[in-house]
């Protein structure tokens, strides 16, 4: 086996390479001090006396102790120390415990500290460093590889290269849709210093995230959009009876009883305007914080068919729950999970149709198509169903199928909007099955937590009959 070569440092006068690799281990040879040189002397006497010794002993158990072989092993002694021993003015090696070792160690002790992602690469876009916040955003940061490799953003390359040719920051966005969407802004500087400064800046990347801003603006321009159209039916309403009580019918018992009653159930319907879209602002700014606790969906749906039990029978829906046996545990926020069902079964019971029937299925669903086990909530009513053309707009803010039907029966327009994101916090899924004139079926699956129940049934789809298309589309 051939010894590692040494590799001479260049002097601060020589150019650098361009060619050198940053991981090529690189053994420094230092200027030789009398002392390093006189240890270097000695350690080659000891090295050449230990040789002899053993040469001398194999001699003389084979030949026997003779004055041939006393000559013989002075001379080799003699020769050996004045070979291996230094001259004055060679360079001595020194070896480190690595190529790397204390290098980077005051960058990684600032990076640890930092909350937010940094990213510190090489004048050729390697990287070089990058603390935690950084490698938990793109898992495929690797040190010594390019960061295009993990960070596929036109704009914060371009940015990279717009630095090393000018030297100024600069300041960009990146924007990741997988596996939520999120959005930071990338300060770009240059970094002098360190041996790499020799060949040209360092670059530090540093990611701002604006995710909870940006969707704190979003919610201000949809509230302004939307909620201002649908609150001026019900103010407007009440601004009527308000003057007619004032007026006309300010002695009439019978009509301030009857508008007042009026009243009250626009001033109920905005308060629960506002009070979904404050739901649906604050699920919107936690999208980004998947949930870590173990919570079993069983006893929630069953929570739910008992407090909407009342509201079935006023309405003549026969209400049934069917769970497979056992826990069904997710990963996620039990208050959330509550709303995702109840939100599916109050639509089920008011939009089914009077004297029909609401089945709840609990069940989990086998790993398929590169999806983990996931645990089923399905809804399913007998009303009317759903046109195929509405199934892809079902979850978008204030859309309604049927906006008077929708708006007589105190829905606001924005279930569905929060069951979409309440699931795609949980990194779940909503599909919606529905074949017009034979009913809806709704279905929750948010991926299972722990092992799968023993037994558990498998889940039959929602029969089609022959001649009708089923429209499924997942939202």
């Amino acid at each position: 086996m051939m010894p590692p070569r040494a590799t001479p440092r260049p002097d601060a006068g020589d150019p650098p390479r361009d060619d050198a690799l940053p991981d090529e281990p690189v053994v420094p040879f230092l200027p030789v001090a009398s002392g390093s040189l006189s240890a270097a002397r000695r350690a080659a006497w000891r090295g050449a006396l230990l040789a002899v010794l053993v040469f001398t002993a194999i001699e003389i158990w084979h030949h026997g102790l003779d004055l041939g072989t006393g000559v013989a092993a002075l001379l080799a002694l003699l020769v050996g120390g004045l070979a291996a021993a230094p001259r004055r003015g060679e360079p001595v090696p020194r070896f480190d415990a690595g190529p790397g070792r204390g290098r980077h160690g005051l960058a990684e002790a600032l990076l640890a500290n930092i909350p937010d992602p940094v990213i510190l690469i090489d004048r050729r876009a390697l990287v070089i460093e990058s603390n935690a916040a950084a490698r938990a955003l793109l898992p495929s940061l690797r040190p010594r590889h390019p960061l295009s490799f993990a960070l596929r953003d036109p704009d914060v390359l371009d940015g990279i290269e717009t630095v090393l040719r000018t030297g100024e920051p600069l300041k960009t966005v990146y924007s990741p849709r997988v596996p939520t969407e999120r959005t930071f802004e990338v300060q770009i500087g240059a970094m002098q210093g360190g041996e790499a400064g020799r060949a040209g800046p360092n670059v530090v990347l540093f990611l701002r995230d604006l995710t909870s801003a940006q969707r704190l603006e979003t919610m201000r321009v949809d509230f302004v959009a939307n909620a201002s159209h649908e609150l001026r039916t019900p103010l407007a309403s009440l601004l009527g009876f308000i003057e007619t009580l004032q007026g006309p019918a300010r002695d009439d018992a019978k009509a301030r009883e009857r508008f007042l009653g009026i009243m009250r159930v626009q001033a109920l319907r905005m308060t629960r305007l506002i009070d979904d879209l404050l739901s649906l602002s604050r699920i919107e700014l936690r999208a980004h914080v998947p949930p870590t606790q173990a919570v079993d969906v069983v006893p929630l749906a069953r929570q739910i068919a008992d407090a909407l039990g009342l509201i079935a029978r006023e309405r003549g829906v026969v209400l049934t729950l069917d769970a497979a046996p056992g826990p069904l545990r997710v990963l996620g926020d039990r208050d959330e999970i509550l709303r995702v069902i109840e939100n599916l079964v109050e639509n089920a019971v008011k939009y089914g149709g009077d004297g029909g029937r609401v089945e709840i299925r609990l069940g989990l669903r086998d790993a398929e198509d590169s999806r983990p086990p996931e645990v089923e909530v399905a809804v399913r009513d007998e009303g009317p169903g759903i046109a195929p053309e509405h199934l892809p707009r079902l979850t978008e803010r204030f859309y309604r199928v049927d906006a008077a039907s929708s708006r007589q029966q105190g829905g606001t327009g924005l279930g569905l909007a929060i069951v979409k994101h309440i699931l795609a916090r949980h990194r779940g899924r909503l599909v919606i099955e529905s074949i017009p004139g034979q009913g809806a079926t709704f279905r929750a699956l948010i991926p299972a937590h722990g092992a799968p129940p023993k037994g558990a049934p498998p889940q039959d789809p929602v029969p089609a009959d022959q001649g009708q298309a089923t429209s499924r589309r997942p939202v």
